[in-house]
């Protein structure tokens, strides 16, 4: 389905951050449930059955300074998330279908609480960011 087919049906967005990078709430009339679609510029935009699946692959964005998944393939991780080190590799793993903190634990052979602290770091570092591009303008 196009962007534009999903504009047409019921839409909130769940967050606006700078540079025009958004999480947007759609719900359609054949589902029940609404799902979440992560918005940037250059960016093919992905969707996610969770508000907090999206909200944290927006983290991830800003931590690595923006990413393209175009061209990776369905299990490629684009080359901006690995370089970035283990916790955005962990906080980008926690936003795929069926991954959570303790599988990503099990990854990396360490305690979930480990995993956390991770995805921790990625949404503080994100957060600050936002802070920093909001405060230049």
């Amino acid at each position: 389905m196009s962007q534009s087919q999903e504009r047409q049906e019921s839409e909130r967005v769940c967050a606006s951050y700078p540079l025009d990078v958004s999480v947007v709430e759609l719900r359609t009339k054949d589902c029940d449930e609404p799902r979440y679609l992560f918005e940037a510029p250059d960016h093919v935009g992905k969707r996610f059955d969770d508000e907090e699946s999206a909200l944290l692959y927006a983290d991830v964005y800003f931590d690595v300074n923006g990413f393209a998944e175009a061209g990776t393939g369905g299990r490629g991780i684009p080359p901006e998330i690995v370089q970035a080190g283990r916790d955005t590799l962990a906080a980008y793993f926690v936003t795929m279908p069926g991954v959570d903190a303790q599988w990503v634990a099990s990854f990396y052979g360490h305690k979930p609480e480990r995993a956390e602290r991770y995805v921790s770091r990625v949404r503080k570092r994100a957060s600050e960011i936002r802070e920093g591009i909001a405060d230049r303008r």
